[in-house]
């Protein structure tokens, strides 16, 4: 479809009144101060480029690429325009005018390729096993990688050498009575780099009563692709994925990855799809995509057992990820399934749903400005005193480990589901 011619550009250019509501909300103009950065000063760019006024250049990509996609300006624009559906609309249209072989071997090549992301994830984990990156970094050879990856390989720590695919099978009986038959969306990020989140969310929805099914030919969810100006390979992504859970029975499709659910959400799908003949198909699949701790909360309704506390509870804030909260509007359920947990106590951080400046690959490309974003929010989890950050998003753990490590801090990241397994693996007779 012509770039003119997509939804978005076609019918919510029109919609903006000029008021700047979204200027005082936006992370990155609150540290840039210039209109360029802001998301109207993104409208105007997006509406000059449909109107032919300025080129699809790189310059314009990359001043386009400073946005988060965190969808705060979107949530809060009074007059209700997409913002990071028209920025990404006008990325894609960009890059294809501007193509670009590191992104194709990254995007088209390496990140559609389950095995290449397996073979890639090993690597990295031999060379910080080994001592290379940490030889590389004390001989300045990180220097040398391009953009800002001398900087950010950094964020990149403690990778696993088993993938969570390699630790789970394909069918995980519900324990007791069978309820549900959910399939499960495992992201990329959560099977490479956090395979004990996978673990517990098996551990969790089985012993809910859920039968849980993990389909081995899934892809990328396309999240990745879609910021990074790539909406043709994330439609492909998608397509691949919408046909083999179409190929099963599920009741729900849970992921404990915001991204992921994002990605695979209605609205999401409407931007990809809408006006092709897979779009019926696209939306019948996202209706049963569900967070986890949405179904948890929502559809489980899951009662946790009061148990005598022998140890002190433990303190835990939370990070709400821009992809759960403004995306998808899930803000009470981890909440408040994180007060449920009988040895939690729950105490909120000041601007919980502040963006953390990871945002996928954000804080890979645009590394300065993720930790000027990244301070705010570790200053605010700091003064709670917490033991634990949970949040649900892989992209926001990588972060908020990174901060914690920066700034020295004495507290580990968690998603919710890990509290939770954590405290039946301490119950053996809790239902």
């Amino acid at each position: 479809m012509e770039f003119k011619n997509l939804p978005p550009v076609k019918d919510q250019l029109m919609k903006c009144v000029r008021c700047g509501k979204c200027r005082s909300v936006c992370p990155v103009f609150s540290e840039i101060k210039n209109e360029t950065a802001a998301p109207r000063g993104h409208v105007f760019m997006v509406q000059m480029l449909r109107d032919g006024k300025i080129e699809p250049t790189s310059d314009v990509y990359e001043r386009l690429s400073r946005c988060l996609m965190c969808e705060t300006c979107s949530v809060n624009c009074p007059s209700g325009i997409d913002v990071h559906e028209l920025n990404a609309a006008a990325r894609s249209y960009i890059y294809d005018n501007n193509p670009n072989i590191g992104k194709e071997l990254i995007f088209d090549t390496m990140w559609t390729r389950p095995g290449l992301l397996k073979t890639t994830s090993f690597f990295m984990w031999g060379a910080q096993k080994t001592g290379l990156q940490k030889l590389a970094r004390n001989l300045g050879l990180t220097k040398l990688l391009p953009g800002d990856l001398p900087q950010a390989e950094k964020i990149l720590s403690e990778v696993p050498l088993h993938s969570a695919r390699a630790q789970l099978p394909l069918v995980n009986e519900a324990k007791g009575e069978q309820k549900y038959t959910v399939g499960y969306f495992l992201g990329c990020a959560t099977d490479l780099f956090n395979p004990e989140v996978a673990r517990a969310t098996i551990n969790v929805l089985t012993h809910n009563g859920c039968k849980v099914v993990i389909p081995r030919d899934l892809k990328c969810c396309g999240q990745p692709h879609v910021a990074n100006g790539k909406m043709d390979t994330a439609r492909k992504l998608m397509a691949h994925n919408i046909k083999i859970f179409g190929s099963y029975n599920f009741d729900y499709i849970i992921t404990d990855c915001a991204s992921c659910s994002a990605a695979l959400s209605r609205k999401n799908m409407e931007f990809l799809f809408k006006g092709l003949k897979i779009e019926d198909e696209a939306m019948a699949f996202s209706d049963l995509v569900m967070d986890l701790t949405q179904f948890l909360i929502d559809v489980i309704d899951v009662k946790i057992p009061e148990a005598v506390i022998t140890e002190p509870r433990v303190r835990v804030t939370y990070h709400d990820p821009c992809h759960l909260a403004n995306a998808q509007g899930v803000k009470t359920q981890p909440r408040e399934l994180l007060k449920r947990i009988p040895d939690v106590e729950y105490v909120e951080m000041a601007d919980a749903n502040s963006c953390c400046g990871g945002s996928g690959t954000y804080s890979l490309t645009h590394y300065e400005m993720s930790m000027k974003i990244l301070d705010h929010k570790m200053d605010h989890a700091m003064e709670t005193g917490a033991d634990y950050v949970a949040t649900c998003c892989p992209s926001c753990s990588m972060q908020l480990r990174h901060g914690i490590a920066r700034h020295n801090w004495n507290a580990r990241v968690v998603h919710p589901v890990e509290l939770l397994n954590a405290y039946y693996n301490n119950m053996p007779d809790a239902k």
